[in-house]
């Protein structure tokens, strides 16, 4: 039993470490066509996230990976269930690659901006889809005890999962706003901060909605009248929340993107430990609902993958942060050159 809540906690925080680091990457695509009003403001834009945006998403196949491992069976019926969506995101996520190599291969006003275009819509749906897709997972999915899922793609685009993704994307929107207000300068540099102000505001709006939402459209809020102690949960990222307001305000803008980071963070915790135990709950049946318990990989499968996970996790941690040091600097003008 302690194997598995490990490894439900470990996938909870592999999956908030993909939102909080390919959340800006997301962002900064999504803003991209609103502050990148020259075609200098938008390399700058792509530069900023250049160095970083592939090694981001490195995350999310140690996520998936870690899915597949630990709970090979939530990972068959999620990928069956959820198998348009998460097709979607794929080809998205495509497409963003795609676009950052292929948009200063030729220099032409028209070839450029399809692949612009391709830059937002590779950023806006993944950021929105990953959203609706754990709104659905908190509120439970329609399956049945053998796995097949009794509904479609319109019935994942309910109230409560749009309102997930608006959150989620919103949420990465300010994260990349913040993102360009530490990498760049002059009049990119004060749109993206007057951006971050004023999404802030719809932050906040989505974010109590949300948590007011989730009252009568999950169970999330049993393990939290159970386990009191994990109000801190939402306490710490209520914190978060004001903490980008209150050091964007006094121009502290790494402070500023910390924030945005643990507000995601937060957010992402804030609907696993209202699952616990459940990984991947069922509307239809109650049985039917996997959890870390009845879902898991043998005690040997978790054991060995931990022994691997404490001795690479910490090197791959490492680098990242070396590469995010590398490139901490300002995009110039100049950087555009080579």
């Amino acid at each position: 039993m302690i194997l598995q809540t490990t490894w439900f906690f470990l996938w909870g925080l592999l999956w908030a470490i993909f939102f909080m680091t390919d959340g800006f990457d997301f962002g900064v695509g999504t803003l991209y066509p609103f502050l990148g009003k020259t075609d200098t403001d938008r390399r700058m834009m792509i530069n900023s996230v250049g160095p970083l945006w592939d090694g981001n998403e490195v995350w999310l196949i140690t996520a998936g990976g870690v899915t597949f491992a630990a709970f090979p069976k939530v990972y068959a019926v999620m990928f069956s269930t959820l198998y348009t969506p998460l097709l979607l995101i794929l080809f998205a996520l495509i497409l963003r690659g795609v676009a950052f190599e292929f948009r200063g291969q030729i220099d032409s006003p028209g070839w450029k901006r399809i692949w612009d275009a391709c830059i937002f819509v590779g950023s806006a749906t993944p950021g929105l889809l990953f959203g609706v897709a754990f709104a659905n997972i908190f509120r439970g999915i329609p399956f049945d005890s053998q796995g097949i899922y009794h509904g479609n793609l319109l019935m994942l685009l309910n109230p409560y999962g749009l309102l997930g993704g608006a959150l989620f994307l919103v949420l990465f929107m300010v994260h990349g706003a913040n993102w360009l207000a530490i990498r760049t300068s002059g009049d990119l540099h004060d749109r993206a901060v007057a951006t971050a102000h004023k999404l802030w505001i719809a932050l906040v709006a989505l974010a109590v909605l949300f948590l007011g939402s989730s009252f009568f459209a999950t169970s999330l809020y049993d393990n939290y009248v159970k386990y009191p102690a994990l109000f801190l949960i939402i306490l710490v990222t209520v914190a978060a929340l004001l903490g980008i307001k209150y050091f964007l305000t006094r121009q502290h803008y790494f402070k500023a993107w910390f924030s945005s980071a643990v507000t995601i963070v937060g957010a992402t915790f804030f609907g696993i430990a209202g699952l616990f135990p459940a990984l991947y709950p069922s509307l239809t049946e109650s049985g039917a609902t996997l959890t870390a318990f009845n879902a898991s990989s043998s005690p040997l499968t978790l054991k060995i993958m931990l022994t691997v996970v404490v001795l690479f996790l910490p090197l791959v941690i490492a680098y990242q942060i070396w590469a995010y040091n590398l490139f901490k600097g300002k995009v110039t003008e100049e950087d555009l050159e080579y």
